[in-house]
């Protein structure tokens, strides 16, 4: 046997030896689902920074509204007042008086604008169907109103952005048309309208 039969010899066994050749169709089709799969994940990694991005502005935008609750709940207690104060206030003709009535009934509409403008609004008035939310019954009363409906407000409500600050004080009417006298509660000095309540559900 020659030099050069004995170097070609092993050329095929080392073919077989070897892993068979991939189609270029298969390849194709191993390529293009590798491309799939990063631009899945792509896709996923930029929803995920987007996600990031809007939670961190709503986290921020939710500090800068709440950063004036515990603010607010404390100017409530001046709002309380300054109610009550024109509840109370007689009707009259005397000049000096009818000014100083004038004078904190203006108070407390630029106190209550000053309160709108940073999100904080007024709730719980007559005739509003009970809510839970917003509202803390501490009775129920024969009322003109209709059923389930607030008949009395003790002291009103308010809410930051949609979020109950201090929920209103409230008597739900039980309908019938009674006169009878709605019970006052005690003068919740709080400012959170704690206190006792009964259970309504309507």
């Amino acid at each position: 046997m020659s030099t050069t039969e004995s170097n070609e010899t092993p050329e095929p066994q080392a073919e077989a030896a070897g892993a068979a050749p991939v189609s270029p169709e298969i390849r194709i089709a191993e390529l293009e689902a590798a491309l799939a799969h990063m631009r899945d994940e792509q896709l996923r990694a930029l929803a995920e920074v987007e996600n990031v991005r809007r939670r961190g502005e709503r986290q921020v935008q939710e500090a800068r509204l709440f950063a004036i609750d515990r603010f607010a709940r404390d100017l409530l207690q001046i709002a309380d007042s300054l109610g009550k104060a024109l509840e109370v206030a007689p009707a009259t003709e005397d000049p000096a008086l009818k000014t100083l009535i004038d004078g904190v009934a203006i108070t407390e509409k630029t106190l209550l604008d000053v309160f709108a403008r940073h999100g904080l609004a007024r709730v719980g008035a007559k005739g509003e169907k009970f809510d839970p939310n917003i509202h803390n019954a501490v009775a129920q009363i024969p009322s003109e109103a209709p059923v389930g409906a607030v008949a009395e407000v003790f002291q009103p409500g308010y809410t930051l952005a949609e979020r109950t600050l201090r929920a209103a004080m409230v008597a739900v009417s039980l309908g019938g048309g009674g006169a009878a006298e709605a019970p006052k509660p005690a003068a919740d000095q709080s400012g959170d309208g704690a206190g006792a309540t009964i259970d309504i559900k309507v």
